[in-house]
């Protein structure tokens, strides 16, 4: 990309969701998409207007079937692919009502937090495993 060309920049809204054991739910990118096959936090992305909580709540309705309840900022930071610029804004999702399931096709398990990196996770998600790791 030429240097007079502006890089995408993306802002996103994503959770982390533990059940009762402590494992993590991430799930694995769609084909046809960025990163097709690397396994996520669930989110997306924040509209114009919207605050992060607001887009993660929707997100995780339309990919999850749930609906938060209770969450609190975890992290935030800004992650450069060679094609575009990602803005993350990472909650821990505290308390939600439904099960989760992947209702866009995708599929979805639960991780050992200490576990996390070796499942094939992007690598714009290393500093959430990071951030939940020092959170406890």
């Amino acid at each position: 990309m030429p240097k007079s060309e502006k890089m995408p920049s993306i802002n996103v809204a994503a959770g982390v969701l533990q059940d009762k054991h402590g494992q993590v739910l991430i799930s694995q990118r769609l084909p046809g998409t960025h990163q097709a096959g690397a396994w996520e936090f669930p989110g997306g992305k924040i509209d114009v207007g919207e605050t992060p909580l607001a887009a993660l709540t929707r997100e995780l309705t339309e990919e999850l079937g749930i609906i938060i309840t209770a969450a609190a900022p975890l992290t935030r930071f800004t992650h450069r692919y060679a094609d575009r610029t990602v803005v993350l804004d990472v909650w821990r999702v505290t308390a939600y009502d439904g099960m989760p399931q992947g209702l866009e096709g995708q599929p979805i398990r639960w991780a050992a937090p200490e576990k996390l990196i070796e499942q094939g996770l992007l690598s714009a998600d290393r500093p959430i495993v990071d951030a939940l790791l020092r959170s406890g």
